[in-house]
């Protein structure tokens, strides 16, 4: 593709959804009425000592996968189900889109790193599998599930960063098989916290300050030792929750009156605001509160040899704007969201939303609800009006050579 062919486009994005993926952060000093919250608290699963199951190390990840399945054969299928397995959803309709299909982290552009397409290795790294290193991986195969990822208990299992979802070489497998637990906030964590590449880069609310936070922080979490579980309750291995970044529908959310009465409030006027403001709008006035979040993302500076600072700029990422203690944005939102999907037409004049919250002040299922806003300046085919896929990792990527033809070409092949 000759270098006339694309060039840049400034062009924003809500892609990290509404900001309670598990942050759910509610003042100490409200009095509820009706029943207590605690009463709808899932109770905490027993734990079972492996210690005794497992005596001979493990010579790679699949073996422990397979000591795992003689017991746990149908936790395996229901894994295969999930949303954390597949990477997508199931089908749905997307606004402006001529037929169902189905969406996810697996085929989404987004405007942090991009796409996954060719850049599989890193980025399925935190995958809860095994070796999806390219487009043939097998999705039926339950040995190349990850069972340690999230039932690891010791704090040591590590995946390795460019290893398509593999653990680290020196992680103990044998300790790590016999040390299995009920998932905690750290299993969670050494993912979700690190989204876009780092810690709090995507997520203005999802961050390491969650893994031992102050109250101020999350009251849930740092006052009464909340795991992600306790609103996330998973059932059949399948956690619910919800980010516009890679979900169309309203299905399978989260609620704070999961737990909360809808009139949660001893003044009636703030309870009537609450039909038209989401929890979160009140109870969220800012994000960021402990590590910067990324805010811009401007890709077409990369590849200068000037100094770097992981919080600025990087040569093989460009220009970045970080910052704390940030003010969200808000909208209208009844619970879906409209999404750019791969070939779409742009209008290069136009900014382009790659997600964003549908509803307005008419609908009756929208409320006003927070959002962390993330712009973005990226590449598009010119000739032919869409956004593409590079390829950044790996052999002939742009962080090896820094050559955006040979990027896209590549991108393109996948």
């Amino acid at each position: 593709m000759a270098a006339q062919s694309f060039r840049w486009l400034i062009r924003l994005s809500v892609t990290v959804g509404f900001l309670i993926l598990i942050v759910f952060c509610f003042l100490p000093s409200v009095d509820f009425l009706g029943d207590s919250p605690w009463h709808n608290m899932p109770k905490r699963l027993s734990h079972t000592d492996h210690t005794f199951y497992f005596k001979k190390p493990f010579k790679d990840a699949h073996e422990v996968t397979r000591a795992c399945l003689e017991c746990h054969e149908k936790e395996a299928c229901e894994v295969m189900q999930t949303a954390h397995w597949k990477w997508e959803g199931d089908k749905t309709k997307v606004p402006g889109f001529p037929k169902e299909i189905t969406i996810g982290k697996k085929n989404v552009i987004n405007n942090f790193c991009i796409g996954i397409s060719s850049n599989w290795p890193r980025c399925t790294s935190c995958h809860v599998g095994y070796g999806w290193k390219d487009e043939t991986f097998d999705f039926t195969e339950k040995e190349n599930i990850d069972c340690l990822v999230c039932h690891d208990q010791t704090g040591t299992y590590l995946k390795d960063p460019a290893g398509a979802g593999y653990p680290r070489e020196d992680v103990n497998l044998l300790l790590v098989a016999q040390k299995v637990g009920i998932p905690r906030r750290n299993n969670c964590g050494n993912c979700h916290f690190d989204g876009g590449g780092g810690n709090a880069v995507k997520h203005g609310d999802l961050d390491e300050s969650l893994f031992n936070p102050s109250a101020r922080i999350d009251i849930h979490m740092g006052k009464h030792d909340f795991s992600c579980q306790d609103c996330h309750r998973t059932k059949d291995h399948n956690i619910p929750g919800r980010s516009i970044s890679v979900s169309v529908d309203n299905s399978n959310r989260v609620l704070c009156t999961d737990c909360h009465n809808e009139k949660p409030h001893t003044d009636e006027r703030i309870d009537a605001h609450a039909k038209t403001l989401a929890c979160q709008t009140c109870h969220i006035p800012e994000i960021a509160l402990k590590h910067p979040t990324k805010l811009s993302w401007d890709w077409s500076t990369a590849g200068e040899d000037r100094e770097e600072d992981p919080h600025v700029y990087m040569k093989k990422k460009g220009s970045f704007v970080y910052a704390k203690n940030i003010k969200p944005a808000y909208a209208w939102y009844n619970g879906k969201s409209d999404h750019y999907i791969v070939g779409e037409k742009i209008d290069p004049a136009e900014i382009s939303y790659l997600s964003k919250p549908l509803g307005d002040i008419d609908d009756e299922k929208a409320k006003i609800w927070p959002f962390k806003l993330h712009s973005g300046k990226q590449i598009y085919d010119k000739k032919h009006n869409y956004f593409l896929v590079p390829k950044t990792f790996g052999e002939g990527g742009y962080w090896t050579e820094f050559d955006w033809n040979k990027a896209v070409e590549l991108g393109s092949e996948k």
